[in-house]
């Protein structure tokens, strides 16, 4: 049996490396908040939003390919029939999910985005199951998701938090989830065949892209440029490049239930 698969299947390391892609995604909204300041990204200012979102995953992408290159010993890069696979997520996984969680962010308080975003695995859980009839969603396992999803709330709650719903911010956030539960089963099935590494890489390189071009054509820019905000914008590409390497491994290998 492949070597990696058994030691990604080792209960332990399941728990270990869950626990550091929900440490590194938990980062995003604070850092992201903080990006806004540093490059002076009004709330409204939409098309600078999609920019700084594609100079991001750019960056995310060059590392992943970069690491994958390093782990194989070669260059990595897709085949001509992964290429359909990479533009469909790179669409589904990076445009469409982080498009509506960039403008989302912006609108909405870090407690609720981050009670909304919590839900992304449960929801990835339902739509395995119940959408793709990958694997089977019994009582035991529904009850898991409640209990999984009420402890994020608890977590992000406080005395003072608007739970109101704004659209914008809130429906926006949750259009994000949404697409990340289906770009996530998606991941799972294409990574039967082919390499999840280079999967992560090219989605995040050829969406960043994609994003740049939307945000300069719709009159982004980025009117503050600082040493300190180009730190964050680095460190912000690793949570995505480290995150979503480690996650996609794991998905090769296990059942999304499993998480």
């Amino acid at each position: 049996m492949d070597k990696q698969k058994v030691f990604f299947q080792k209960a332990i390391v399941i728990f270990l490396s869950a626990v550091i892609c929900c440490l590194l995604w938990g980062s995003a909204f604070p850092t992201l908040k903080v990006g806004y300041q540093l490059f002076a990204i009004e709330a409204n200012d939409t098309a600078a939003q999609i920019l700084f979102a594609g100079m991001r995953f750019v960056l995310a992408g060059i590392m992943a390919i970069a690491f994958g290159s390093l782990l194989q010993k070669k260059y990595l890069k897709p085949s001509k029939a992964a290429m359909p696979k990479v533009l469909l997520l790179s669409l589904l996984q990076t445009v469409v999910q982080y498009l509506f969680f960039y403008i989302g962010v912006a609108h909405t308080t870090g407690v609720k985005g981050s009670i909304i975003n919590g839900s992304n695995v449960f929801l990835g859980i339902i739509v395995s199951a119940l959408v793709f009839r990958l694997e089977k969603l019994d009582f035991k396992k529904i009850i898991g998701c409640v209990v999984g999803f009420v402890g994020v709330v608890l977590i992000n709650l406080t005395g003072s938090a608007d739970m109101s719903f704004n659209f914008l911010g809130d429906g926006f956030i949750l259009l994000s989830v949404t697409a990340y539960a289906f770009g996530m089963v998606l991941n799972k099935i294409y990574s039967r065949t082919e390499n999840p590494v280079m999967l992560c890489g090219y989605q995040f390189f050829v969406g960043g892209i994609i994003m740049i071009a939307v945000g300069l054509i719709a009159g982004g820019r980025m009117q503050e440029v600082t040493a300190i905000g180009i730190l964050l914008l680095i460190y912000m590409a690793f949570v995505s490049a480290g995150g979503y390497t480690l996650w996609g491994i794991l998905l090769k290998y296990n059942h999304v239930l499993v998480f």
